[in-house]
């Protein structure tokens, strides 16, 4: 379930547009069982994990959240912000003491279209993280509800 060890440092970007980032970021702390975020709320800002760590869940109907992944040190919380809506497909919650750095999204966003390859090079950062978390989602679901023996995952 733990993530690969580059899937979302913002060391992924090149030092120039690493250091943009890093420039706006803003330091902040949550306590064990803060909620970051709620599936279907507004996305406005995400997160780099500098210590602790965070579970990104699912809800489903008539059952507890599926966890489908925990995120520890310098990986991304949150890439809703970035593609329209801008809405959480997913929950967060700190299963530890978690500090992090914040950006707010619209002013990314903003930088994004300002510069197109900063903007592109962090689509393709996040697009990355997208499909990997989308494939840790599938299998997560498929372990935790489909019938024993009932095929092989591809």
């Amino acid at each position: 379930m733990n993530a690969s060890p580059t899937a979302g440092k913002v060391r992924a970007l090149s030092a120039e547009h690493s250091g943009r980032l890093m420039g706006i970021a803003r330091e902040v702390s949550f306590p064990q069982g803060t909620r970051l975020f709620e599936e279907g709320r507004h996305a406005d800002r995400f997160w780099i994990i500098r210590s602790g760590t965070v579970a990104l869940d699912m809800h489903v109907p008539g059952r507890r959240a599926a966890v489908i992944e925990i995120l520890g040190h310098n990986e991304l919380i949150g890439w809703s912000w970035l593609f329209g809506p801008h809405t959480w497909h997913l929950g967060a919650e700190a299963t530890s003491p978690v500090r992090a750095y914040e950006f707010d999204a619209e002013t990314v966003r903003a930088m994004c279209q300002a510069d197109p390859a900063l903007g592109m090079a962090v689509a393709q950062w996040a697009g990355d993280i997208v499909a990997r978390r989308l494939r840790s989602a599938r299998n997560r679901l498929l372990d935790l509800y489909a019938p024993y023996g009932s095929g092989s995952l591809r």
